[in-house]
């Protein structure tokens, strides 16, 4: 079907000059036909898959669900890969790569002959990465994910990747459960390939990018091995040509209600942490307002999903239940006016679903718990800003003051931790220095200190832990993260000495130093910043231009977008 619109691909493919005739030439050697460069929409395919990204293996099988989807729409689709980024391989964190991976997408998606872009991620950090990246050249985008993995199994008993991962570990420390239980573990935990079995980061991401218009219903739930993800793949490759026709960019798409809904989603759902510095980052691609201080609009809303780590079930269940869909539906009074990929309103399309076990899925009026988002806290030594997810802590530590035990890094508290003669109690409060955006590099998952051993043997499971690091979204405990400014750049975290006191306040929104200004100043006069960890490559532009916490942890440079247009011939 020849079109009469002239879409920015003709700029590659159309054309009787010599550099067309290259373009075109080149492409045949694959075996392409005339006809497909007859002007037809031409659809990126970007695709994560890579075997050392378990989460996202089956990419490449979806890849074909959506090639089966474009062509039957009279699109022309052309997968292409990027960086992958595996949370559970890749050091020292996958985190510190996500800027690098936005990079690698902004720069295929705008170096090629595409109208319109699928993105195929999933595994933690792909999923932001890639929609930063494609934010900043701004064509039709839709998302699709690599879904949930299966339950695990273990003697009878779903288990779940991640959550469990971390409550075995403890067991084992405090000795009530064995080694050789531990490692027969290991292989039921995970029975197929997709990202955590729970609402951990990955399927946080997912679901926000379900409640913020980016994907079809029930991408962010259909497990991955599920028959239906292929077929969701289809439909996603026939919708991206039609939101080619319409030009239905990312920016008609995104606005400031859409992350107001993702905010209040992320906190009815139970979801990461993460999200904050995601959320953050991309809506500063998109040049859209957003501050730390707004996540605060998700503290007083109910937890609605009763899924692991803030609730009990798994993603198998929350699918069956109805999906992310019929949680917005629940909480529609909570949600604005936004569009989507279908060109509709997200209240329209989550007004047709279904909630099919109210168990899983509660009602406003039966929440799994009153208040559960994310809560920004601030004081003397968060003054940018930390968070905190109650939902997954100890209620009885929301409150709380106590003396700080400090470890420089966390190479000074893995050697410390197990020490049977540590001087801490369960009122202790422990704090991890030099883990922030700089300090590690990349702002690691090492927030969820363990709990050190003498305690975990006497039947302790939580204790306040400050840091400037993240945790996964799998984890729990009463633990404050992303504390900006963070030590390595001379933030107060880096002031904090063993046995000052500290108080956590979350009703208060507050997290306090109880030392005087005029010792912190004699303190921090004292202070000498740490050495780079590099000097080479993309780690020291990292370190060169990485921002904060508070602000995503993006580069300074790609703040905001740079459009879609090349200007020059490669020829």
């Amino acid at each position: 079907m020849t079109s009469d619109k002239k879409y920015r691909s003709r700029q590659w493919f159309g054309g009787a000059d010599k550099d067309a005739f290259i373009h075109r030439s080149s492409m045949k050697m694959q075996g392409f036909p005339d006809h497909v460069f007859d002007g037809r929409p031409v659809i990126g395919i970007c695709n994560t898959w890579s075997e050392f990204n378990p989460c996202n293996s089956s990419l490449r099988t979806l890849a074909e669900g959506v090639k089966r989807g474009v062509w039957e729409a009279g699109g022309f689709p052309l997968e292409f890969p990027v960086s992958s980024l595996g949370e559970d391989q890749l050091r020292p964190t996958a985190m510190l790569f996500r800027n690098l991976l936005a990079m690698d997408v902004e720069e295929a998606i705008r170096g090629n002959g595409m109208d319109g872009v699928v993105l195929l991620g999933g595994c933690d950090k792909t999923t932001p990465g890639q929609l930063m990246g494609a934010a900043s050249v701004d064509l039709p985008t839709i998302v699709l994910s690599a879904g949930p993995a299966l339950n695990g199994k273990f003697r009878g008993k779903s288990i779940a990747g991640g959550t469990d991962v971390w409550r075995f570990s403890e067991d084992v420390r405090a000795g009530t459960m064995s080694m050789q239980d531990f490692m027969a573990a290991e292989s039921g935990i995970s029975r197929s390939v997709g990202v955590c079995n729970v609402m951990g980061s990955a399927s946080t991401m997912a679901s926000l990018a379900e409640a913020m218009g980016l994907c079809l219903p029930m991408n962010a739930t259909l497990p991955a091995v599920d028959a239906r993800r292929m077929a969701l793949a289809h439909m996603t490759g026939m919708r991206i040509v039609a939101m080619v026709r319409e030009d239905l960019r990312l920016s008609k798409v995104l606005t400031r209600a859409s992350f107001e809904n993702a905010i209040v989603a992320n906190a009815a759902m139970g979801g990461s942490s993460n999200a904050v510095v995601h959320l953050l980052a991309l809506a500063g691609r998109l040049g859209i307002p957003l501050a730390l201080k707004d996540f605060n609009l998700g503290s007083d809303t109910p937890l609605l999903v009763d899924c692991l780590p803030s609730g009990q079930h798994m993603m198998e269940e929350f699918c069956y239940a109805g999906g992310v869909q019929a949680v917005l539906k629940a909480m529609a009074p909570l949600l604005q006016e936004a569009n989507s990929v279908l060109n509709r309103s997200i209240l329209s399309i989550c007004a047709e679903a279904e909630c099919y076990d109210a168990s899983v899925i509660r009602s406003m009026d039966k929440p799994v718990k009153l208040a559960a988002g994310i809560r920004v806290l601030t004081g003397n030594l968060a003054p940018d800003g930390a968070v905190i997810k109650p939902s997954a802590a100890a209620e009885s530590l929301l409150e709380h003051e106590g003396p700080a035990y400090v470890f420089e890094s966390v190479e000074d508290m893995h050697n410390q931790i197990n020490d049977p003669n540590l001087p801490v109690t369960s009122d202790t409060v422990l704090v991890l220095q030099g883990c922030g955006p700089k300090g590690y590099p990349g702002m690691a998952e090492v927030g969820n200190m363990p709990i050190p051993a003498r305690l975990v043997r006497a039947g302790v499971r939580d204790m306040v832990r400050i840091s400037d690091a993240r945790m996964s979204g799998t984890a729990f405990g009463a633990v404050v993260l992303h504390v900006a400014p963070e030590a390595a750049v001379g933030g107060p975290l880096a002031l904090v000495r063993t046995g000052d006191r500290i108080r956590l306040s979350v009703k208060e929104g507050s997290i306090q130093l109880l030392v005087d200004e005029a010792e912190l100043a004699a303190r921090r006069e004292g202070w000498q910043a740490p050495a780079l960890a590099t000097d080479r490559g993309y780690v020291k532009m990292y370190l060169d231009h990485v921002q904060q916490a508070d602000r995503g942890a993006d580069l300074d440079f790609l703040v905001r977008g740079s459009g879609d247009r090349v200007s020059r011939e490669a020829h």
